[in-house]
């Protein structure tokens, strides 16, 4: 199976809401089988304000990031509350499946990036996490590769560790720029960060 016909999880980070559009577009071309998974955005900040308890808070946000995929949905994208491997752009509401199996801890450290890598565990696909930073930095330096655990503040703390234990190699990228989640979905590692130990 070529890169542009196997299945792949994307992450639509919710600070690329203004691009929906856009990204919607530029993965649709691509032809590829996409699950996205919806980030949190404007609607988990809002949670975060209200000084919840953890359980409290983490339903709420994952209950958020289902508001962003009806947003995406708006975009004419079909919807699916099933973890399955698609067979075109698709939007996971994510909501059902993990409060059917609830298989995360229950804190600020677990958002729509772990979230996302434990789809991609799930259903045996490459993750690519969109977001408005280049990938992950270390000292103000942009990372090509990582290959262990590292402190960072591009993605979740929970992020790093489960996509190395789990075997999901990912791939962090601007989705600012389309020409970028273009290469990615051709299989070209584009300007980024890749978390993966098989290099």
């Amino acid at each position: 199976m070529s890169s542009l016909t196997t299945p792949i999880v994307v992450k639509l980070g919710g600070s690329l809401f203004d691009r929906t559009d856009a990204v919607i577009d530029t993965i649709r071309s691509s032809g590829r089988p996409v699950l996205i998974v919806p980030g949190g955005g404007r609607f988990a900040d809002r949670v975060r304000r209200l000084n919840l308890s953890d359980t409290a808070a983490h339903w709420m946000a994952i209950a958020a990031m289902e508001q962003y995929g009806w947003y995406i949905v708006s975009h004419s994208v079909p919807a699916t509350a099933e973890l399955a491997v698609p067979l075109e752009t698709t939007v996971l509401l994510p909501y059902c499946a993990l409060r059917k199996s609830d298989p995360l801890p229950h804190s600020w450290d677990i958002t729509s990036d772990t979230i996302a890598a434990w789809v991609a565990a799930n259903l045996g696909t490459e993750l690519v996490l969109l977001k408005s930073v280049d990938g992950i930095y270390y000292h103000r330096t942009l990372l090509p590769r990582v290959d262990q655990p590292c402190p960072c503040e591009e993605v979740d703390p929970a992020l790093i560790p489960f996509v190395l234990e789990h075997n999901v190699r990912t791939t962090v990228i601007n989705g600012r720029f389309d020409e970028r989640v273009t290469q990615v979905l051709e299989g070209v590692t584009p300007h980024g960060t890749v978390i993966d130990t098989r290099f």
